[in-house]
C-alpha cells in the first residue's frame, strides 16, 4: 500500500497530477483545494495518499494533510459515497469544514457539494458523527511529509542505510492544535466525544482565530445547561 509520495510535480490536469518519483510517474487524483495548494510544475511536492485497488482499476488519491486523507477514507466507507463524491465534498468544504459539518450534524452543508443529495448527506452525518472527534484531533500536513523519506517502493541498487531513529508523530499545529487541545480538555472534564466535538466545532466556526483557551471557554458556554 502506498501511503505517501515525495517527488517532483510533472504536470497537473483538472482533477489529477503526475508526480515523478525517481523516474517513475504516479497519477494522483486530488480535491480542488489540494490541487490549488500544490506548487508549480517542476517543484518538489509531497502528498499523503490512499490507494484503491479493484479487479479493473488501480487509483491513487492525494491529500495535503492526514485529516483530509482520513475524511476521504471515512466518506468512502458510507454507502453510496465513492471517491468522486468524497473529493467533491472535500473540494467544497475542505477537511475542517467537513469536520465541523459532521460534528454539528449539519447535513445541509454537506449537501452543498456537487453530486450529494439530501439522503446521502443525512447518511454521511449519521454514519460518521461519532468519528468526528478522533479526526478533528489529528495533525500532519504536507510540510511534515516533506521531511520524511521518499516513496520506498522504488528499490535502489545501493546498500540500504541503517534505519534512522523513529520520528515522533507530527503534532497538530494552529487551528488543528487548538481544536485538539480543547477536545482533550473537555474529555478530561467528562464530556462525551460527540458533544465535545460539536461544541468545539461550533466554537471554532464562530471564532476561527481562537486559541485553545478561548475555544475551551466558548465550548463550555455552549455545553452549559440552558435555562
Amino acid at each position: 500500500m502506498i501511503g505517501k509520495l515525495t517527488g517532483r510535480l510533472e504536470y497537473r490536469a483538472q482533477d489529477h497530477v503526475l508526480i515523478d518519483v525517481r523516474g517513475v510517474g504516479y497519477i494522483v487524483y486530488c480535491s480542488d483545494r489540494t490541487l490549488a495548494a500544490l506548487p508549480g510544475n517542476g517543484e518538489a511536492v509531497a502528498l499523503y495518499t490512499d490507494m484503491v485497488v479493484r479487479e479493473d482499476l488501480m487509483q491513487l488519491f492525494g491529500f495535503t494533510s492526514l485529516v483530509e486523507k482520513e475524511w476521504h477514507r471515512l466518506l468512502c466507507s458510507v454507502q453510496g459515497v465513492g471517491a468522486k463524491v468524497s473529493l467533491a465534498i472535500l473540494s467544497t468544504l475542505g477537511p475542517d469544514g467537513v469536520s465541523r459539518a459532521i460534528a454539528l450534524g449539519d447535513w445541509a452543508t454537506v449537501k452543498a457539494a456537487k453530486g450529494v443529495g439530501p439522503k446521502t448527506a443525512q447518511r454521511i452525518v449519521l454514519d460518521l458523527k461519532d468519528k468526528a472527534p478522533g479526526v478533528m484531533a489529528m495533525g500532519g500536513t504536507v510540510a511534515d511529509a516533506m521531511d520524511g523519506p521518499d516513496l520506498d517502493v522504488i528499490e535502489s541498487a545501493e546498500p540500504a542505510p541503517k534505519p534512522a531513529a523513529r520520528k515522533k508523530p507530527a503534532k497538530p499545529s494552529g487551528a488543528a492544535a487548538a481544536s485538539a487541545g480543547a477536545l482533550s480538555a473537555l474529555a478530561n472534564l467528562g464530556y462525551g466525544p460527540s458533544d465535545a466535538a460539536a461544541a468545539v466545532a461550533e466554537a471554532a466556526a464562530s471564532e476561527p482565530e481562537a486559541g485553545e483557551p478561548e475555544l475551551i471557554r466558548a465550548a463550555l458556554r455552549l455545553l452549559a445547561p440552558k435555562g
